[in-house]
């Protein structure tokens, strides 16, 4: 079955990312006007200044649907409305192609400090927790000032009865570098306190804000252990209990969690394409994921990559123009939850993957990009000219093209990665505070640019970006 196959492989290709090293950002430059390029280049880039398609995309869609939790009817409703989107914008061979996903769904969630006085806190059960009894769970709270500090406690310490906090603060980094290692508590978290014997784990939110919004996100049992409820808590709260954990304070806290597994709901990835003119069976992939969590209205993460992936290529079809290879745009399904649309879109196109040229996806925010990253054998030079006409920096460092790109990258297909400022990412992902004000309409317009310039040159190189022997279908 699918769905076991991908949750399976997305939990190890979760575990095998590692931390990344951090650069200065320059200032984005602005949009490219007077470059030297060729008349088909400059017809994209001009196509691109004449309409912001990319922010009306995000605006309807964060308005129409709003929060999108992988696999609810909410996700259904937005793969319906990007069918519509992507035939109105006059993409081909527009279609759903559906997998199924473990179905987890919010319910209450309230936290208490009990002693030494009673005081409310925010939390939010972490996605794929199991639930407290509804009556909730009253325990003595057993302090972790870092993720380290739990995974290296000797594993007969008993917790029993006790809620495990672990705390450990995440920097703030332009390529997001410290989400890897914060991210580590909200993955393992309660595998390691279970094992210890904790009725349940509090973690201080991953996050780089210190807004009182608790940041959720996809957490992972390990087999061998029995699962208990998880969450997080916001940055002040966490700070809280640390002020009063520093006097010496032995806290108590009452922890309801109701959130619940109805069984397998049905995901899936929406495909439109430029189909191309002379090499239609040659492909360049772009995309975005649809899927959100069920507090903000996805807008960062990621109706902007959505907007950007589908704007560069209405910016495309404006010009008249037909690329020599088939440009596909990808609306990933059930990424949140484990990259599961990456899973099933590379499962499901096993056989053609060897005809993926090159693929990129946007899921880090809409503020602008300030490198060209690259993850292909072949065909630098045409990797450079984008950088060229885009007025950015190559890097050395590699990337997998994006977290969706990820699982087909690992087959052997080709990436790249326009790499934005996510500085301020993590103040708003995975929170409520994921709206639409977060996002300007003119940096989601460079974005496009920067999409649309990698598409259409991508999509007429001559190389395929790969050497012959990197394949691994």
């Amino acid at each position: 079955m699918i769905r076991t196959a991908l949750l399976a492989s997305s939990m190890l290709f979760i575990a095998a990312c590692g931390e990344v090293t951090t650069e200065p950002v320059a200032e984005a430059p602005a949009a490219v006007e007077t470059v030297e390029v060729s008349a088909d280049m400059r017809a994209v880039l001009d196509s691109v200044a004449g309409q912001n398609w990319g922010w009306e995309i995000v605006r309807d869609l964060t308005t129409d649907i709003g929060p999108r939790l992988a696999g609810s009817p909410a996700e259904a409703r937005a793969r319906e409305w990007t069918v519509a989107k992507f035939e109105e914008l006059g993409l081909e061979n527009v279609r759903i192609e559906e997998f199924t996903i473990p179905g987890w769904e919010r319910g209450a969630e309230t936290a208490m400090l009990r002693e030494p006085f009673e005081q409310p806190l925010y939390i939010t059960a972490l996605g794929g927790s199991v639930a407290t009894p509804d009556e909730g769970i009253t325990g003595e709270i057993a302090y972790f000032p870092t993720f380290d500090d739990l995974e290296n406690a000797p594993e007969d310490m008993d917790l029993s009865g006790k809620i495990a906090f672990i705390s450990g603060r995440m920097e703030k980094a332009p390529d997001g570098a410290g989400y890897g290692p914060a991210n580590r508590k909200r993955r393992s978290g309660a595998t390691e306190a279970g094992k210890r014997g904790a009725a349940a784990v509090i973690i201080r939110s991953v996050g780089t804000d210190s807004h009182r919004f608790p940041h959720t996100g996809q957490m992972r049992y390990a087999d061998d252990v029995a699962p208990i409820p998880i969450g997080a808590l916001s940055a002040p709260d966490a700070d809280q209990l640390e002020r009063l954990l520093d006097r010496g304070e032995t806290l108590e806290l009452d922890l309801v969690m109701t959130p619940r597994a109805p069984g397998e709901w049905t995901s899936g990835n929406v495909i439109g394409e430029i189909v191309g003119s002379t090499r239609p069976e040659e492909i360049v992939v772009i995309g975005g994921h649809l899927d959100s969590w069920d507090q903000g209205t996805g807008a960062i993460d990621d109706g902007a990559g959505i907007g950007i992936a589908a704007g560069a290529a209405k910016a495309i079809l404006d010009t008249g123009l037909r690329p020599e290879r088939t440009i596909r745009v990808v609306a990933f399904g059930a990424e949140e939850v484990g990259l599961l649309g990456g899973f099933a879109y590379a499962e499901q196109h096993a056989d053609e993957l060897a005809n993926h040229v090159l693929a990129s996806e946007s899921d880090f925010g809409g503020e602008p990009f300030y490198e060209v990253q690259m993850g292909v054998t072949e065909g630098e030079d045409v990797i450079a000219e984008m950088a060229r006409i885009l007025d950015v920096p190559m890097s050395d460092r590699a990337t997998n093209g994006g977290p969706d790109i990820g699982p087909m990258f690992a087959k052997g297909v080709p990436a790249m990665r326009l790499q934005q400022d996510g500085t301020d990412y993590f103040d708003y992902h995975h929170t409520p505070d994921d709206t639409l004000d977060k996002l300007d309409p003119e940096k989601i317009r460079r974005n496009v640019e920067g999409f649309a310039v990698m598409s259409w040159l991508a999509a007429n190189a001559e190389t395929d970006f790969r050497s012959d022997e990197s394949f691994n279908q």
